[in-house]
């Protein structure tokens, strides 16, 4: 398929309406996307809503378009979410430039050459949430030692249980920046929905202490 010029827009995305988006505006305008062709979403709450990336997508961006973002977990919430945009984005005949992965970027690209950089970036994102699983697998599983080590190598028993390692990472991630979902906390940290929401009730109260 011949490729076609299109029109370059960029998008921003930033977790919550106090968070600001002058880090991402100004890359863009640097890297040289208009103000007039952004379009900023600012997601509050556990929704993950974004009115302007969906105009974007559905009524704006066409076959030859290019999508710039600074970075690229702003096309998704989690690693499933930015492959799923990625393909429909691809499948649409729309490029993307990553500012900050240019290796990724499919502008110029023929159509072989934007399959196998489809392949990279799936088996980048396949790679990297693999790498957290077991960050917080080994995290969790430090702590529990800890705690025995604590306890002269007896078991911890149910009222002396710790807020496991990496439980405080995914909390920021789940309950302040916004970037992943509670139902996704708790595949990583394989918990269940009551011991995740007692950890985090642990997490409330120390950080209300301080």
């Amino acid at each position: 398929m011949e490729n076609i010029q299109g029109r370059k827009y960029g998008y921003i995305r930033v977790s919550s309406k106090d968070q600001c988006a002058d880090r991402q505006i100004q890359a863009l305008k640097e890297y040289g996307i208009d103000e007039r062709d952004m379009f900023i979403d600012k997601i509050s709450g556990k929704s993950f809503d974004r009115p302007e990336y969906l105009l974007l997508k559905n009524r704006i961006l066409r076959n030859g378009d290019v999508l710039v973002i600074k970075e690229l977990d702003r096309l998704g919430r989690d690693m499933d979410a930015i492959k799923d945009e990625w393909k429909q984005l691809e499948d649409m005949g729309v490029d993307i430039e990553v500012i900050d992965m240019p290796m990724i970027n499919t502008t110029g690209k023929d159509t072989l050459e934007k399959k196998l950089i489809s392949e990279i970036v799936f088996n980048l994102l396949c790679y990297m949430a693999q790498k957290e699983r077991e960050k917080i697998k080994q995290r969790q599983a430090e702590g529990i030692q800890a705690m025995k080590d604590r306890n002269g190598g007896k078991g911890i028993g149910r009222p002396t249980v710790p807020v496991p390692d990496g439980f405080e990472d995914i909390y920021d991630k789940v309950f302040i920046t916004k970037e992943i979902t509670a139902l996704k906390g708790m595949e990583l940290l394989g918990l269940k929905k009551s011991t995740f929401y007692k950890f985090k009730k642990m997490i409330d109260e120390k950080r209300a202490e301080k």
